[in-house]
């Protein structure tokens, strides 16, 4: 009788989904085991350059003791990571915008989240895909300890404090680089009108300017023409203050025509009710 081939245990576990998982310990030797799911992400909807489809990581199921330093840490080893994103669930990607300061961001929720993990190279994502289930990540090492318990609490509460001399470096900064996003701003604009060109019959050509920004003509032709606009809504403003007595006066006869039409439907209604007698005769 043939003996059944066992399985190597060094192979990676995948399970239906299409996710392989891997095992997650908090130290060397920590008795139990956290399971993380992974799989590479392929979602056709989302066209952007921050999740490139051929070298995005999809992680589940990540603990709240691990963050954005121990995710690149521990899933560098299968390769040079570009970027981290956390997440609370799946989602598309949130837009680009000015990231505030560190002092006046909100705390964020702390719980389990999901992850996306983009590799410099597509063979990142296939390293972490095949990476055997026995073989587990460690998240505190001697090398770099994570926190747990009183001591991360502790070292929190200190952290909350902001030195002046830090928060007035970071208002600083703030305000120079706000300071020349205007600059920048007023010169892009002097630039696109001193671009627009005017013919001799007075038109001007309005240069495509940025989103938002309203672009409005100043030359010659253009002020006579609003003047003359303005000119005949004063002159129609004036002809109808100097006809308002024929105004009254036509207020006054449509009124009386009303009154005088009341009338005659009483009369008609006192008629019909006359003619609407009981006659048993």
């Amino acid at each position: 009788m043939a003996v059944p081939k066992k399985t190597h245990a060094s192979q990676p576990c995948v399970i239906p989904g299409g996710f392989t998982v891997l095992d997650l310990k908090f130290t060397k030797n920590s008795p139990a085991a956290h399971q993380l799911f992974v799989k590479e992400h392929k979602v056709r909807l989302e066209k952007t350059s921050s999740r490139p489809l051929d070298r995005t990581l999809f992680v589940l199921n990540i603990p709240p003791y691990c963050t954005e330093d121990v995710i690149t840490r521990l899933f560098s080893q299968f390769g040079p990571i570009q970027s981290v994103e956390l997440k609370d669930k799946p989602g598309h990607p949130e837009p680009t915008e000015q990231k505030l300061s560190k002092y006046f961001t909100t705390k964020q929720k702390q719980g389990f989240s999901v992850g996306y993990i983009v590799y410099t190279k597509p063979s990142g994502v296939t390293a972490a895909k095949t990476h055997p289930q026995n073989v587990p990540l460690i998240v505190s090492t001697e090398d770099h300890p994570v926190r747990t318990g009183l001591h991360k609490w502790i070292h929190q509460y200190s952290q909350s404090f902001v030195q002046p001399d830090t928060l007035q470096q970071a208002v600083d900064s703030f305000m120079s680089d706000y300071d020349r996003r205007k600059e920048e701003d007023a010169e892009r604009k002097k630039k696109e009108a001193e671009q627009q060109e005017e013919d001799e019959e007075g038109w001007v050509k309005v240069t495509k300017g940025a989103k938002g920004t309203k672009v409005r003509p100043h030359s010659e032709a253009a002020d006579k023409r609003a003047l003359e606009k303005e000119g005949k809504k004063t002159k129609r403003k004036e002809l109808l203050r100097f006809y308002s007595w024929q105004h009254r006066e036509s207020q006054r006869e449509h009124i009386a025509e009303l009154r005088k039409k009341f009338e005659e439907d009483k009369q008609k209604i006192a008629l019909l009710r006359a003619q609407r007698k009981f006659k048993p005769y």
